[in-house]
């Protein structure tokens, strides 16, 4: 057992100067721009690496290894008044501007929220994916570490330090969690800027006040619980009694993803059944971020709350089922908890905002992506040179770069297939991934074979020596590019309709605004009370704060930053 005694800070320790402008020299980190998600490099690198954490995940797991570290829990239920504020957020780490906005809202000494006063959070949980798009030291440092620090740079003066107790997600995991223990379980009581960091594993255990208790587990990609985090989870559960309630935080939100995979939901049944149901506790709320928006389901025994807005591009919400039965009847572990329903109550943004904001795919693709739009008209004018060379003679230039059209074909019908079809998605819905991939790959040919049409009928065709190639980088390419991409995003509109490609509509896009977090209360009388706030539009514009206190934000925004209740906070006993 850890105890929450706040520290002193070193009589040593120098502040450093507050930074003067936006220049990484002061600020100690570089501000990125949001992940281009459809970019083709990052597009091959994220897919190697998912492919290579499925099929060798397995080797890269470093969570046996943690338990040659510190296995004690957290004692944090020693307050004052006996209550207590936490702040939730996940899926952070990827522009500045939406990382930085929920920062430094989080960091605010409290937040006046529809006519409420809500306090800071005296515990800070991270609920997963701190960076994008690959784990590293300096991707944390500038996505996630620098932001943060720069948002609460000192302790507060006069109060306990607030503590960061960190889970990882699916994006830390690709390096075996390398850089994720680093930076968070480093040593003890470490810290980012204001908050110190406490744990020494992956995973955590906190007891808070008023018979609560936080569990964090952690799924290497849903696979399985090591030992090791079973045995560190038995231990703390044995403090835990009957007539305790308990906060289980999750990488996933494996009871949606069930609803396409029966068995996603095993694990965390598991975890239930095992380690919490055994003490007599009531798990009274499950909490995951990897969704990129907020939604809550209803059930009679207790609430399922996505919250993954911490500042990653928005994933849409109208395609949410209604209702969900947890764990589903179609899974084949025999001994599964009782099933239950649970209905959706609430999202963020709503289905009539999230279907609307769909529709601007046909816009932000190309303007978020311009690399995937070079690409596809790379790719375009290749298979129309083939097509044109195999229809005519041509010039001898332009059939010695000409490639062999069977080739272009099947890049152009493999690249279709996989990308409707990644390696995550679910058995029981591939037929419909190989169907959607096929056709959009039939279609990129179709519009290659009227570009090549076109192409025939213009005078370039005929010319001699490399003038049709150029006149073909130059002109056609562009052109033939931006039209391919439209015909991706129209495909990426229809297809998510039948829940194919759904990331890949939103991340595409790369929406930045409608971001979320959770506010969440524990009262002395023993309730705790949720307040999901969202946001409608992110900050983009920031001005430097020097001459403020060392604890106050670096740089504040230029603008009001307006944060509004999701819905009526919800009561939990």
């Amino acid at each position: 057992m850890t105890d929450d005694h706040p520290r002193p800070v070193e009589a040593e320790h120098v502040v450093p100067p507050r930074p003067r402008s936006m220049d990484p020299k002061e600020l100690g980190f570089t501000p990125q721009r949001p992940v281009g998600w459809l970019a083709p490099l990052l597009l091959l690198s994220t897919g190697l690496r998912a492919l290579l954490a499925i099929l060798f995940g397995a080797y890269l797991d470093k969570r046996e290894l943690q338990n040659s570290l510190d296995g004690e829990w957290f004692d944090h239920s020693a307050t004052a008044d006996g209550e207590m504020w936490l702040d939730y957020v996940a899926d952070l780490g990827d522009g500045f501007h939406a990382t930085y906005s929920i920062a430094w809202l989080l960091a605010q000494p409290r937040l006046e929220i529809d006519g409420d006063e809500l306090p800071r959070g005296r515990l800070l949980l991270m609920g997963g994916d701190q960076v994008y798009p690959l784990a590293s030291g300096d991707g944390y440092e500038s996505r996630m570490k620098g932001p943060y620090r720069a948002a609460l740079p000192e302790p507060p003066a006069g109060e306990p330090r607030p503590t960061m107790f960190v889970l990882p997600g699916n994006h830390d995991w690709y390096d075996g969690l390398t850089a994720f223990l680093r930076l968070f379980a480093r040593r003890k009581d470490g810290h980012i800027g204001g908050w110190r960091t406490q744990q020494r594993r992956s995973y955590f255990a906190v007891k808070l006040p008023a018979d609560w208790w936080l569990f964090a587990m952690d799924e290497q990609f849903g696979a399985y619980i090591d030992d090791p985090q079973l045995l560190y989870f038995e231990k703390a559960a044995r403090h835990v009694g009957p007539q305790d309630r308990v906060i289980l935080m999750t990488p996933s939100p494996k009871w949606v993803k069930a609803a396409d995979d029966p068995n996603a939901y095993d694990a965390t049944d598991y975890f239930i059944r095992t380690i919490l149901a055994p003490t007599g506790a009531n798990v009274r709320v499950l909490v995951s971020g990897d969704l990129h928006h907020y939604a809550r389901y209803d059930g009679p025994d207790r609430q399922l709350i996505t919250c993954g807005g911490g500042g990653a591009y928005l994933l849409g919400t109208h395609q949410l089922p209604g209702k969900l039965t947890v764990p589903p009847e179609e899974t084949l572990t025999r001994s599964k908890s009782r099933s239950r329903e649970y209905e959706l109550k609430s999202r963020f943004p709503d289905a009539a905002t999230s279907r609307r904001m769909s529709w601007g795919v046909f816009r932000r693709v190309p303007a978020r992506n311009p690399g995937f739009a070079t690409m596809l008209g790379i790719i375009q004018t290749l298979t129309m040179l083939a097509m044109a060379g195999a229809a005519s003679q041509g010039g001898s230039i332009q059939r010695l770069f000409t490639i062999p059209l069977g080739l272009m074909v099947f890049i152009i019908l493999a690249g279709t297939v996989l990308f409707a079809r990644p390696p995550g998605a679910a058995f029981n819905n591939h037929a419909r991934h190989w169907l959607f991939g096929l056709g959009h790959g039939f279609a990129q040919i179709g519009l290659a074979i009227l570009g090549t049409w076109v192409w025939l009928q213009l005078p370039p065709h005929n010319w001699t020596g490399p003038a049709p190639l150029a006149v073909a980088a130059v002109i056609y390419l562009p052109i033939i590019g931006f039209l391919s991409t439209q015909l991706c995003a129209l495909y990426l509109l229809i297809a998510g309709q039948f829940q194919v490609n759904v990331n890949e509509l939103f991340a595409g896009q790369g929406i930045e605004d409608a971001k979320s977090f959770l506010r969440l209360h524990i009262a002395a009388d023993g309730s705790l009370t949720i307040h999901p706030i969202g946001i409608d539009k992110i900050c983009k514009k920031w001005a430097p704060d020097p001459d403020a206190e060392p604890h106050s934000s670096w740089l504040r925004p230029d603008a009001p930053l307006v944060a509004h209740r999701i819905e009526t906070p919800i009561r939990v006993r």
